[in-house]
């Protein structure tokens, strides 16, 4: 499901939210000007767990290729060491949030950023919602890190922290109403439901992922424990600020 909208109105600018878009936006550009495209840029500021766990190894990076050759295409296994990283291996917990693998990555991220992030930062106003996205984006990595401390490929993007933000606005609005696009093979169809409904089918689908995932022994890919961890903790994060004056009141909700 795509959503298109809440139901919930903000009550000031979102400046953090389109910050965060901005800088996404800003270095993907960086990227995708790259000699490499960005691959150099991916493996110095990438979150590697390896690195986390071995900080002065020499890591090698084994990736499968498809090769064309006179016989056709072939895939063959290639082994590559990791460049030096540009930052202490604990700070690409941060570096690693605002780095994307495609258009579709970066979009979707900053869709899902857009559509929550204005409610939740009206919330928990600019400077608890700046400290919940990038504490949850750190978190998000750790979860990652937790479920495989040995791997060796560069994970990144913004959807751990984004995961988080999704978290806090279940926790403070739950009955909000979600508008969303639900591609049904060739019919689109456009819906509504509650939040709680919504980003509780979302956590499903990555909860039942990562299980998957793990049970497959599955190292490379989507971070589903990262989103889960993200999100988990941006709950717990609403929660521990919806209990002190720093968070404002809860605003009603248009119908739609």
């Amino acid at each position: 499901m795509i959503p298109l909208r809440d139901s919930v109105p903000s009550r000031t600018t979102p400046i953090v939210s389109y910050l965060m878009i901005a800088i996404c936006s800003l270095v993907f550009i960086v990227q995708l000007t790259a000699e490499d495209s960005g691959d150099s840029i991916i493996k110095r500021y990438g979150l590697v767990p390896a690195r986390l766990s071995h900080p002065s190894a020499e890591l090698v990076l084994q990736q499968r290729i498809r090769l064309q050759t006179p016989r056709g295409v072939e895939e063959r296994i290639v082994h590559e060491a990791l460049p030096p990283l540009a930052v202490p291996p604990w700070l690409t917990l941060i570096s690693c949030m605002f780095l994307h693998g495609g258009w579709m990555h970066l979009l979707g991220n900053v869709w899902f950023l857009y559509v929550f992030g204005d409610t939740v930062e009206d919330r928990m106003g600019h400077f608890g919602f700046a400290a919940l996205y990038l504490g949850t984006g750190v978190a998000a990595g750790l979860a990652h890190y937790a479920t495989d401390s040995e791997a060796v490929v560069p994970t990144i993007g913004a959807s751990g922290a984004i995961a988080g933000v999704m978290g806090a606005y279940a926790w403070f609005y739950p009955t909000a109403r979600v508008q969303a696009i639900l591609p049904l093979f060739v019919i689109i169809q456009v819906i509504v439901l509650p939040a709680s409904i919504f980003l509780g089918i979302w956590f499903a689908i990555q909860a039942f992922s990562g299980i998957a995932a793990s049970a497959s022994g599955q190292v490379a890919g989507v971070a589903w424990w990262a989103h889960i961890g993200g999100f988990v903790a941006g709950s717990l994060g609403a929660l521990a600020l919806g209990r002190t004056h720093h968070c404002r009141e809860a605003v009603t909700d248009r119908r739609f």
